[in-house]
């Protein structure tokens, strides 16, 4: 519970502070303290690194989802990438996870409805030759394993027509869990070891003559997916574990 408190003490502190510090400074000083938490609670360990020096700009980065911590993480390890995130917008309206949104680049977007105006910009935006990092489970999940994508990320992926790269992420649901009542305000950070693996590039792949236009879809999200599972412990595949 002292945890709990001195979080919401923090934010509380941050909101008060943001009315009378310039919003450059505030998003430096918010940066700072994120990196400070989480290099004091986690103990991050990157696999694959290597591979992110011969990664050359667009493509679109796709990642498992466990926790609010996530988008912070992958902030922290992606640092070089230039990343945006695609991120839902009602993550700005809670206090605490606002502050995240602050300091990561992001595009918002209203999950499960047709929000065209933002994958216009998404899709401009790599056009453009920049970053983006989607969850394709659309939300983090409650168990801590896989579960179903959305099939957002098969129409970004076709409209975008670049490179797919493939990351999975486990430990960040100790690290940042999820509140059992669902809020978002009484979560917290908690030593963990967070493990962050980058695959390698994935080429969309190409449609058979004889699949139906679903068949292709779902193959082409199985493809993704799986490749995510594949780097995950299998206590962790969820959904997907029969995919590997």
């Amino acid at each position: 519970m002292k945890k709990i408190s001195l979080m919401k003490i923090l934010v509380n502190i941050i909101l008060f502070l943001e009315k009378i510090i310039p919003e450059s400074i505030m998003n430096k000083i918010i940066n700072f303290g994120i990196d400070r938490y989480i290099n004091k609670y986690a103990r991050l360990r990157i696999i694959g690194e290597e591979k992110l020096r011969v990664i050359k700009a667009p493509v679109i980065f796709i990642c498992n989802h466990l926790s609010n911590a996530d988008g912070l993480i992958l902030n922290k390890v992606l640092k070089n990438q230039d990343v945006t995130f695609i991120m839902g917008v009602k993550l700005t309206q809670d206090p605490m996870t606002n502050l995240g949104c602050k300091i990561v680049k992001n595009i918002q977007i209203t999950p499960s409805s047709p929000d065209k105006s933002a994958i216009s910009n998404l899709v401009k935006h790599v056009r453009n030759g920049n970053n983006i990092l989607i969850f394709p489970e659309g939300t983090r999940s409650r168990n801590g394993k896989m579960i179903k994508a959305k099939k957002g990320i098969y129409l970004i992926a076709k409209l975008c027509k670049v490179p797919i790269v493939p990351i999975a992420i486990y430990g960040s649901e100790k690290f940042m869990p999820i509140d059992k009542e669902g809020n978002m305000n009484n979560e917290t950070f908690n030593n963990a070891d967070v493990y962050v693996s980058i695959g390698d590039k994935i080429n969309i792949p190409e449609k058979i003559k004889t699949e139906t236009k679903e068949e292709f879809e779902e193959r082409f999200i199985n493809t993704l997916m799986s490749k995510i599972s594949s780097m995950l412990p299998r206590e962790y595949r969820g959904v997907y574990e029969e995919e590997v």
